[in-house]
C-alpha cells in the first residue's frame, strides 16, 4: 500500500478534490455592503501529478515531526532577530504550535486524509500570522524570511528521515517539490491575511504610526507625543535611536530590527529624497548598540546615538550632521564626536583659523603652509620632537628647524594653554 499526494504543477493546493477542480480561498471580512467574500489564492486548473509515499516513510516522518518543529524554530530566532522577542514570550508557545500544525498538515495532506475537505488548519493559521503581522505594523518581509528558513530546515531533516526509511532518489525528489509548494501556500495564506488586515483596521494603525513618528522627529509637545503613541497602540521603549539609510534598504533593515522600529514616511526638512528615516528601539547600552551596528552591516546607514524616546529628535540632529561628513559604509555618529564638534560652526572654525595663523600670514605660501603643518602636528602630539617628524615624514633636524621659525613668530605664545587649545580646535 502507498499514499498519495496530488501535485498541481509548481504548487498544490490543500483544499482541491480528486476532480483537482476545485480553488482553495479564504474567508475575509464583509464588504462595505456587508458581504462575505471570498479571496483565491491558487487556481485549480492544472495537469495533476502523484508521487507515491511508502507508508514506513511516511510514519518516520511523523515521529520526527516534534524535533524538525524544534529546530525551524530555533532557526529563525537566529536568522530573523525581529523574531526573537515574539518566541521567548508567552507568544512562543503558540508559534510553535503554528509550526507543527503547518509541518502536520502538509503529512496530513500527504496521506490524502482530508480529500475533498475545507482547507486545513494550517492555511487557516497562516492566514492569521499574516493578519498578525499586519496589525503589529509590520511589513511581510520577516514572515517571509520565516518561511524559508523553516521551509529550509524542516526539508533538511526531514528528507534525512525519508532516506532512513527507506525513501528512493526520484521519489525524493519530487516530494521535495511539494514540500516547498506547500510552503508557497503557507506564504499566499499569509499575504492574503496580511493585505485583508491592511484594507480593514491596518491602514488606520499605520497612519496613527506614521503621525507619531513624525511627531517624535519633529519634536512635538511631550503630551502631544504621548497621546499619539496611545492611539497607535505603541509601547514606548527606554530609547530610541535614529537612524539613515537609502530607501531601497529599509525593507532589509526592518525584517532584522525590533518590530517598534518606527518609519518616517513623510518629508523632512534636512532629509534628502531618496533617504528614510527609521526610529528604532533600543536600551541605550553599549551591547544594545553594537548589536544594531551588526544589524547595519552592509548598509549605508547613519546611526544617531540612542537617546530617550521622548528626545528622539536629538538623535536625528546627530545623525543628520554625521550623514554630512561624507562617510561610508555605516556611520556610527557616536565614533566621531570631536568632528561633528569642529564642524559644528564652520564659520567661526575658519576666522579662528586666521586668527591663530596671523603670525604667519607674511611669510611666502610654501613656508606658510609647511609651517602651519608644523604647528598643527607640535600642538596635537604636545611638542613631541620625534613623533612630528614621523608623522610628516621629515627628519628630527627640519622639525627643530621649522619649530625654531615658529618660535620666531609665535614667542612664548606656543607655551600659552589657551593659544594651544585655539590652535588645535582651528588646526585640528
Amino acid at each position: 500500500m502507498t499514499s498519495t499526494l496530488v501535485e498541481k504543477g509548481p504548487h498544490f493546493l490543500p483544499g482541491e478534490s480528486e476532480s483537482g477542480l476545485d480553488s482553495c480561498s479564504y474567508r475575509t471580512n464583509p464588504s462595505p455592503g456587508g458581504a462575505v467574500t471570498n479571496r483565491p489564492v491558487r487556481p485549480a486548473t492544472q495537469e495533476a501529478r502523484t508521487v507515491d509515499l511508502d507508508p514506513v516513510v511516511m510514519e518516520a516522518l511523523r515521529a520526527a515531526l516534534p524535533e524538525v518543529a524544534e529546530k525551524a524554530v530555533a532557526a529563525i530566532v537566529e536568522e530573523v532577530p525581529s523574531y526573537a522577542r515574539a518566541f521567548s514570550g508567552s507568544l512562543g508557545d503558540t508559534i510553535r504550535q503554528a509550526v507543527q500544525i503547518a509541518l502536520g498538515g502538509f503529512l496530513t495532506l500527504a496521506t490524502r486524509q482530508d480529500a475533498g475537505s475545507p482547507p486545513p488548519p494550517a492555511i487557516d493559521g497562516a492566514y492569521q500570522l499574516g493578519r498578525g503581522e499586519a496589525r503589529t505594523g509590520r511589513s511581510m518581509e520577516a514572515l517571509l524570511a520565516a518561511y524559508r528558513i523553516g521551509a529550509r530546515v524542516a526539508w533538511r531533516d526531514m528528507s534525512r528521515s525519508a532516506v532512513d526509511a527507506g525513501s528512493g532518489a526520484a521519489e525524493l525528489s519530487r516530494f521535495a517539490e511539494l514540500v516547498f509548494a506547500y510552503i508557497d501556500e503557507l506564504s499566499a495564506a499569509s499575504v492574503a491575511g496580511h493585505s485583508d488586515e491592511l484594507e480593514s483596521s491596518g491602514r488606520a494603525h499605520q497612519r496613527n504610526l506614521e503621525r507619531l513618528a513624525r511627531a517624535l522627529v519633529t519634536g512635538a509637545a511631550p503630551a502631544a507625543v504621548a497621546l499619539a503613541a496611545e492611539r497607535a497602540e505603541w509601547e514606548p521603549p527606554s530609547a530610541l535611536t535614529a537612524v539613515l539609510l537609502p530607501e531601497s534598504q529599509v525593507s532589509h533593515v526592518l525584517s532584522v530590527v525590533d518590530a517598534r522600529t518606527l518609519h518616517v514616511t513623510d518629508d523632512l526638512a534636512g532629509v534628502a529624497e531618496g533617504t528614510s528615516v527609521l526610529l528604532v528601539p533600543t536600551t541605550g547600552s553599549d551591547t544594545a548598540r553594537q548589536s544594531l551596528l551588526r544589524a547595519l552591516r552592509g548598509t549605508r546607514a547613519v546611526v544617531g546615538p540612542a537617546k530617550p524616546w521622548l528626545d528622539v529628535g536629538r538623535s536625528h540632529q546627530r545623525a543628520l550632521r554625521a550623514r554630512d561628513l561624507g562617510l561610508d559604509g555605516v556611520v556610527d555618529a557616536d565614533a566621531h564626536l570631536a568632528a561633528l564638534l569642529l564642524d559644528l560652526d564652520p564659520l567661526t572654525r575658519g576666522e579662528l583659523r586666521e586668527q591663530v595663523l596671523a603670525p604667519l600670514a607674511s611669510l611666502r605660501p610654501s613656508t606658510r603652509d609647511k609651517l602651519a603643518e608644523t604647528l598643527r602636528s607640535w600642538v596635537l602630539n604636545q611638542g613631541r620632537r620625534e613623533a612630528v617628524a614621523e608623522e610628516l615624514f621629515v627628519h628630527p633636524q627640519t622639525v627643530r628647524y621649522r619649530v625654531g621659525q615658529l618660535r620666531e613668530a609665535y614667542g612664548d605664545r606656543l607655551e600659552d594653554p589657551k593659544f594651544v587649545l585655539e590652535a588645535t580646535l582651528a588646526l585640528a
